[in-house]
């Protein structure tokens, strides 16, 4: 077993482990932690593919961004030792289903799909100028637009962690 599969057995291991503990968590701050250790350990997926402008924006954006602003969010909400309340049948069974049937379409997906191997060249890489003007183009495949969707996606995911975090006044 090579390095790189040891790592990514232990991302993979960490990733799984931390998102059960995220969403079966009764604790909201504890959750929000456990979802930063997802999206870190995801970065350090993307770290060992080579994919690091990728890892980088995972680690500003998510775990920077999104996770911050949840756990300020709950901060200045709610008090810490507050507990969520177990969730009923009603909610869990359907939750059960709606995961069984993501996850059978996700490996069917992924087992059916022929994954191309073909090495990549010193002459086929990306130059930083290009990724930079692709960065602010609003053209066809520029990421002008993806940004402004990030900033509703974060200013999204601030309001729902309040939401959240809020205590019921009945």
């Amino acid at each position: 077993m090579t390095t790189n599969q040891l790592m990514f057995i232990i991302f993979s291991a960490i990733i799984i482990i931390f998102s059960v503990m995220t969403v079966t968590s009764r604790r909201i701050l504890r959750a929000a932690t456990y979802l930063l250790f997802v999206l870190v350990a995801t970065a350090g997926l993307y770290f060992l593919l080579q994919f690091n402008f990728l890892a980088a924006i995972q680690l500003t954006i998510y775990v920077g961004g999104i996770v911050v602003l949840i756990i300020f969010s709950i901060l200045l909400t709610s008090h810490i030792g507050d507990r969520l309340e177990a969730p009923g049948w009603k909610k869990i069974v359907p939750a059960i289903l709606v995961a069984t049937f993501g996850a059978v379409i996700t490996l069917i997906t992924v087992l059916q799909f022929d994954f191309p191997t073909k090495a990549i060249t010193g002459s086929e890489r990306t130059d930083i100028r290009e990724i930079a003007k692709s960065l602010v183009s609003t053209e066809k495949f520029g990421y002008s637009l993806p940004f402004e969707v990030i900033s509703i996606l974060l200013l999204a995911a601030m309001v729902g962690a309040i939401i959240l975090a809020k205590k019921r006044e009945d």
